[in-house]
């Protein structure tokens, strides 16, 4: 009976910890851009995404203990492409000229 009560104890308190092992996914990501810089990859994106909504994407990594997945994406990626598209801020002699 005693054995029974220590096999619980000792498996309840590995489900306890599983969550503190979950690395979050900044970590993760940082640790993996790393790498790819370090082959010289410049243009590249990284998101962290639900594992259930991977669809066709390349999974990198995982993190949040197996709720996210980290995946890869060739090129300067949705942000730096919008970024590019925005109008430029208006210059300073547009803007005394103005007053």
């Amino acid at each position: 009976m005693s054995k029974i009560i220590v096999t619980a104890t000792a498996l309840i308190a590995a489900m306890l910890a599983l969550p503190a092992l979950a690395t979050p996914c900044d970590e993760v990501k940082a640790k993996i851009a790393k790498k790819i810089e370090a082959k010289g990859v410049k243009a590249y994106t990284l998101d962290a995404v639900a594992a259930a909504d991977v669809k066709d994407q390349k999974v990198v990594g995982v993190c949040e203990g197996g709720k996210m997945k980290i995946v890869y994406a060739r090129g300067a990626g949705k942000a730096a492409k919008a970024e590019a598209a925005a109008p430029a801020p208006a210059a300073p002699a547009a803007e005394a000229a103005k007053k």
